[in-house]
């Protein structure tokens, strides 16, 4: 038998069972042996098991561990372990989450071989899925020498080549505290922009669709092409508002992740350049706290052409998003913004985490991260929950 090490990394394998880390733990007690580490991962039953140990200088220890492992049905191996107590450079851990319908081993050794290039060790893989594997949170320590917005966007621009998502986070106590969920409405947290339907039902989609362009081309002011699409609405039945609010298509996903929000204690807000009539409904359908979103002013059951109060534009958003922060003693840091539209820019950079979600390349190279390979529900995956614990609330 080889002269024992101080320090020994010992490595268990094999079936899973009960009682495996009771005797382990049992004879480096009985022994007086110190444990300085230990980690334990179980795939498919097969378990592994690591444990750094400082043993007493009696070789003993080990065959003991030896005859347990051998009962128990394990395998055990043991090195000196130096690596734990070398003096390494400094590194700031992140969390990279990724998430797809169905992650290959394509998608898995793209992001690798990203992180790899950018000098990033992974430490740990942790299967967020059920059934396919669809999402995985790897945590990396990055150099002190690399630049993390550099990591960023290489794993943006592969996420934006591919079929999945990648998303990037530092790894820190608001990571896994967040407490403010905030939402765009329209293309977000419904599938459609109720306004064009308005508009089809009142036979003027295409002279709204022509502003609209307008206004991302950059010839008018968010504000000013609301107000003229507004307008081409005067006329338009309130019936008509009202029906389409009550049975609005929401996006895949969006009952779940409202649904396990709240069980955490989150509060949600929709802020919306959209509709107020719409935007409430939502908030009663689906028990979100806040709803902001534009007015419009009706008289003898029509609408006039014309809103009502300020207009939700992007600064606007952006100011709701800390008044309700204000209001519930929520700091920015803690806040999630998600939206789509260039509109919602301003809204994601307050937030300590912005989430572009199915948007332009624009607003995706812009905001934290995005999701465009999933549904809202894959927000849970950015929050370290496993799919098994969000079906539990």
């Amino acid at each position: 038998m080889p002269a024992v090490q101080e320090h020994v990394l010992l490595t268990v394998t094999g079936r899973d069972h009960p009682g495996i880390v009771a005797r382990i733990m049992g004879l480096l007690s009985e022994t007086g042996s110190q444990v300085l580490d230990l980690e334990q991962v179980v795939i498919q039953g097969q378990l592994t098991l690591c444990v750094v140990v400082r043993l007493p200088e009696s070789r003993g220890v080990l065959k003991e561990l030896l005859f347990a492992a051998k009962e128990l049905g394990l395998e055990l191996d043991f090195k000196p372990a130096e690596a734990p107590f070398a003096t390494t450079a400094p590194a700031t851990r992140y969390v990279v989450t990724a998430i797809a319908r169905v992650l290959g081993a394509r998608e898995l050794h793209a992001v690798a071989s990203c992180l790899a290039a950018h000098a990033c060790n992974i430490e740990k893989v942790t299967r967020l899925s059920q059934g396919d594997l669809g999402s995985v949170e790897i945590r990396v320590t990055l150099p002190a020498s690399e630049d993390p917005e550099r990591l960023k966007r290489a794993l943006l621009q592969l996420a934006m080549s591919g079929t999945f998502d990648v998303a990037m986070q530092r790894e820190s106590l608001y990571r896994r505290s967040k407490r403010l969920v905030v939402m765009d409405m329209d293309s977000t947290l419904i599938r459609i922009e109720v306004i064009d339907e308005l508009a089809r039902a009142h036979g003027v989609v295409e002279q709204v669709s022509a502003i609209t362009e307008r206004a991302m081309q950059g010839e008018m002011d968010y504000d000013e092409s609301l107000r003229q699409r507004v307008a081409l609405l005067e006329g338009l039945p309130l019936r008509v508002l009202e029906e389409l609010a009550a049975d609005l298509p929401l996006t895949e996903g969006a009952e779940t992740l409202i649904r396990v929000l709240k069980r955490l204690g989150y509060r949600t807000a929709v802020i919306s350049g959209g509709f107020a009539v719409a935007a409430e409904a939502l908030k009663a359908r689906l028990g979100i706290d806040y709803a902001y979103a534009n007015g419009l002013e009706s008289r003898d059951g029509k609408l006039t052409g014309r809103t009502v109060g300020p207009i939700v534009n992007a600064e606007r958003k952006a100011e709701l998003l800390e008044r309700i922060a204000a209001e519930e003693g929520i700091l920015l840091d803690q806040v999630i913004a998600v939206g789509d539209g260039a509109n919602d820019l301003l809204m994601l950079e307050r937030a300590g985490l912005g989430i572009a979600f199915r948007a332009k390349a624009k607003l995706r190279a812009a905001a934290d991260t995005s999701i465009s390979a999933g549904g809202l529900d894959s927000i849970l995956y950015l929050l370290g929950l496993t799919a098994s614990e969000t079906q539990e609330a």
